[in-house]
């Protein structure tokens, strides 16, 4: 397949550019993958959609501050983005000046020099005045996608954060759990569905396009995933019940099939390439909720690997003519998988 079979046109005004007041109060477009129908609901509906032991899996990676702007000696402006931590004083980041870098240059900071080290494929290593994640927390500012056409303000720093976020690494927000606020993991927690907690810091490669002509020349960025004991333990638990397994987020998808890459869910701690597209297979998803994704993207990819690419993409087309909302601060999708999604022995 080529990137081109994942575009669809969107028009320009239906990209949220803020967050609504009260995070549940989305609209929540729901697709059956065996079917094709679709159905409009609210994210406060999906209590719902569920059933008592059935287990919702989040992502509780922490947004960093990670964008930091300096100056090179000459006055050329520079942009800093975090991608991860290396060792002491060192970090993975995006750069972006005028004129480039070469390896032993400098630029300042509100946080002091820093000084540029090598460099590796699209990432630069760095060496900064002090630990990464205190550099970036004392000095960023919130790494809206490039997609949100404003300067980030103060609300940003709680509003791109889910109400789980804990594990500090991530520069970007696992959106789908931004839908949820006290009171709908309260109505949750009231019908008997249970809940755990895995790891994947979202990285600035989510939003690179697909530059091969082919989808499966692509090469996936890395990102650092940890699944523990307890989620395996949680997720045989529905199992056993006859309950599923929902995805909160295509972050969470990946990372539980990245940790079931063996052929069943085990604990797993490191980075992982995996790309999800159309000819995969799911064994630890039963259903999966997500935001709108961009044309081409690979979280597009994810969700046609998941319900079927032409019944994404129509569902995709119904969202752009009810004038849904799309990306980070958007609206959601509930989604349920194809047969062809599921691997040989997953539960149905």
């Amino acid at each position: 397949m080529r990137p081109a079979d994942f575009r669809f046109d969107l028009p320009p005004d239906l990209i949220a550019q803020t967050p609504l007041p009260r995070r549940s109060a989305s609209r929540l477009l729901t697709l059956d993958g065996s079917t094709g129908a679709w159905a409009d609901r609210w994210v406060q509906d999906l209590p719902s959609l569920l059933e008592t032991g059935d287990l919702l899996v989040f992502n509780d990676t922490r947004v960093v501050p990670a964008r930091v702007h300096g100056s090179k000696p000459t006055g050329g402006r520079v942009e800093m983005l975090f991608e991860r931590a290396a060792s002491g004083r060192e970090a993975w980041v995006q750069l972006r000046a005028s004129k480039g870098f070469r390896e032993g240059a400098s630029f300042r900071t509100a946080g002091g020099q820093v000084r540029v080290l090598s460099r590796a494929d699209d990432l630069w290593l760095v060496e900064l005045p002090q630990e990464p994640l205190a550099f970036f927390e004392a000095h960023g500012e919130t790494p809206l996608p490039p997609y949100i056409d404003r300067t980030p303000d103060d609300s940003d720093r709680e509003r791109y954060q889910s109400m789980f976020a804990r594990e500090r690494g991530a520069v970007a927000a696992p959106t789908a759990s931004l839908h949820f606020d006290a009171g709908l993991i309260a109505t949750l927690e009231a019908r008997g569905v249970a809940r755990a907690f895995l790891t994947l810091h979202v990285g600035a490669g989510t939003f690179q396009p697909v530059r091969t002509a082919t989808l499966e020349a692509h090469r996936m960025h890395a990102e650092r995933v940890t699944v523990s004991q307890a989620v395996c333990d949680a997720t045989a638990r529905a199992r056993a019940a006859g309950r599923r397994v929902i995805a909160v987020g295509t972050t969470v998808a990946r990372a539980l099939e990245a940790a079931a890459a063996g052929g069943a869910l085990a604990p797993f701690a490191g980075d992982t390439r995996l790309f999800l597209h159309p000819g995969c297979r799911f064994r630890v998803v039963d259903a999966l909720l997500t935001n709108f994704h961009l044309p081409e993207s690979t979280l597009l990819m994810l969700v046609s690997a998941f319900a079927g690419r032409e019944h994404v993409l129509a569902a995709y087309a119904h969202a752009v003519a009810a004038r849904y909302r799309f990306f980070s601060y958007g609206d959601a999708m509930f989604v349920t998988p194809t047969p062809a999604a599921r691997a040989s022995g997953a539960a149905a």
